[in-house]
């Protein structure tokens, strides 16, 4: 299986770090107690929001990814004290500390893979093509970085376009530029299960006529350069759409006269289908779909059940087989929008989607909900290209050899 979203670094921002590291401590300068408290905030929020009981634990480590026979794994980077900064005033422009941030998470992320699997035995950080062939050929799991959140690139379009250049070398290979709320980068789909749409939008306020901001358009540029997925997943439509526009107009610039080149894939790494015509915003609609399909992308299909139910039919009471009926149903439709090319799976497990799935509360669980879905999808070609083909096919066509 190949999940496209996954917040495998969440679990380590609930842990103190046991050191300052010079080089990121010369930006913020931010005292050890401090870090102390934002990982009790976290671990505290974490029982409330994510984990499926109260002293439950989190549902993402290497070991159950492993017996949830997951091979490769997009891995979140995310800093929740960067969108939500409370030095800061709602909406206000991002500041050029969180990106130091994001790279101390990112080595957080490969150091505690080497302290759990010294010898590279387990895990591989894939970068390329050939760290991807490791990974699916000897059985490791394959980490793939990536970044939840533009406000995390820089506070001006030189820093931001600078950054993503430097996450591009580093192995970071798609950026999620939205998130839960407007930090002038990209307009944002309400996300959060205990507000309607209509109480977001009446509480959180943002400009009706952006979608994507000079930030935005920067990074755009910058991923289409360095090869970097954009991630549409949490934009609003008017952002989806000058995002896809602009993808548009680079690939004609960088084609030239050379009309057989492929355009830039682009991908939800983490969604679902608008079964509802009137349904929430961060669902995608069908338009949407279709333009990710034009471009030989995918759309991971989240397990989070305030996306997935809305709008499902029929479906059995609970367990297992009601989480495949309801999923089945996102993946037809996105299939008769697209094709069965661009479905694929984005769990967004430990990203604070609680309740998720019935039958799927750890990762280790993803290997009984592979067996169901190959059993719902008899022909085994179309399970193949959901739990793995379709993902490999993108980060394929994003990957340095």
């Amino acid at each position: 299986m190949v999940d496209l979203h996954c917040h495998y670094p969440m679990h380590l921002l609930a842990r103190a770090p046991r050191e300052v590291i010079k080089e990121m401590s010369r930006v913020r300068g931010r005292p050890r107690w401090l870090d102390r408290l934002r990982a009790a905030v976290v671990l505290l929020a974490a029982r409330a929001l994510n984990f499926a009981r109260w002293r439950g634990g989190w549902r993402v480590g290497l070991r159950g990814l492993e017996r949830g026979g997951v091979q490769v794994l997009c891995s979140v980077l995310y800093d929740p004290f960067a969108e939500i900064d409370l030095d800061e005033s709602y909406g206000a422009r991002p500041e050029p500390g969180y990106y130091d941030d994001l790279l101390q998470q990112l080595g957080r992320v490969e150091d505690d893979l080497r302290r759990i699997d010294p010898h590279n035995r387990r895990h591989v950080i894939v970068r390329t093509k050939r760290d991807l062939d490791e990974a699916l050929g000897s059985h490791k799991v394959g980490f793939v970085h990536c970044v939840e959140g533009g406000f995390h690139l820089g506070s001006t379009p030189e820093e931001v376009t600078e950054h993503v250049a430097e996450l591009a070398e580093r192995g970071v290979r798609y950026i999620t530029l939205a998130h839960l709320f407007w930090r002038q980068v990209a307009t944002n789909a309400p996300a959060i299960p205990f507000l309607s749409d209509r109480a977001y939008d009446f509480v959180f306020h943002q400009p009706e006529d952006v979608g994507l901001t000079d930030l935005g358009v920067a990074a755009v540029k910058a991923m289409h350069e360095h090869r970097v997925l954009v991630d549409l997943s949490h934009m609003r439509e008017k952002a989806i759409r000058e995002t896809l526009d602009l993808l548009d107009d680079l690939d004609d610039l960088g084609r030239g006269r050379e009309a057989a080149t492929s355009p830039t894939p682009v991908i939800a790494s983490h969604g679902a289908f608008r079964l509802k015509p009137d349904g929430q915003a961060y669902n995608l609609s069908g338009d949407t779909v279709k333009r990710i399909a034009d471009r030989g992308g995918v759309v991971g299909i989240i397990f989070a059940r305030h996306q997935l139910d809305e709008g499902a039919k029929d479906v059995p009471a609970k367990g297992l087989d009601r989480s495949i009926e309801i999923i089945a149903q996102h993946v037809h439709a996105i299939s008769e929008h697209g094709t069965m090319d661009c479905v694929g799976i984005g769990t967004d497990l430990d990203g604070f989607i609680k309740p998720t799935i019935d039958g799927v509360q750890k990762a280790a669980e993803l290997k009984g909900f592979g067996e169901k879905l190959r059993a719902r999808f008899p022909d085994g070609d179309d399970a193949d290209k959901i739990l793995s083909g379709n993902a490999l096919r993108v980060l394929r066509a994003v990957l340095p050899d």
